[in-house]
């Protein structure tokens, strides 16, 4: 199944944790520390039904805090996506708007990470094609849309208890795309 139909068919779990993850493997670009989204982290892990309530926006908050950043507009363009995924969090994690967040946070990551893969060229443009298999893309890219398909497969496969392997792949991508920043911060100093 590809990332779309994945995206297509996640809950409001599912949804929340495949916005959450893209987030959560680009707090890198956003000077986080590891335990930056473990609110939004914890809050999934009581979901039920289709709501979390009011723990969501609390713990949406205190991230967006946290991570608040410069509004420099000299911020390169992974930079530049990596804020626009937090911002565009929804205050609900539920409806809509969760789904539109989620396909917009897939979208950016893949876009970051491409801008990122040193494998890609000196100008990767477009959006990565979601709808395909990993064949052809640069290294990182194919990596990040796998992590994203397995966050998704998780959820949909084991629901809550799900969370915690989906976790450790964000955290294993979060380590990747440290390690790349850190390498283009010394290659530019």
């Amino acid at each position: 199944m590809s990332l779309v139909e994945l995206i297509a068919r996640a809950d409001t779990r599912g949804l929340a944790a495949s916005g959450l993850a893209c987030l959560d493997r680009c707090v890198p670009l956003l000077d986080g520390d590891d335990e930056a989204l473990r609110p939004l982290w914890a809050t999934l892990a009581r979901v039920t039904g289709d709501a979390t309530g009011l723990d969501w926006a609390e713990g949406l908050a205190q991230v967006r805090d946290k991570l608040a950043g410069p509004d420099a507009a000299d911020e390169d363009e992974a930079v530049v996506l990596a804020r626009r995924m937090l911002a565009a969090a929804p205050a609900e994690c539920s409806g809509p708007a969760l789904r539109t967040w989620a396909d917009a946070c897939s979208v950016a990551s893949l876009r970051i990470h491409r801008l990122l893969d040193p494998a890609a060229g000196a100008a990767p443009e477009g959006d990565v094609p979601r709808d395909a298999d990993t064949e052809g893309l640069p290294p990182l890219v194919a990596a990040e849309l796998r992590r994203q398909a397995g966050v998704l497969e998780l959820l949909a496969g084991h629901g809550a208890a799900g969370l915690r392997p989906a976790l450790e792949v964000s955290t294993e991508g979060r380590r990747v795309l440290r390690a790349v920043v850190s390498r283009r911060a010394r290659g530019r100093g």
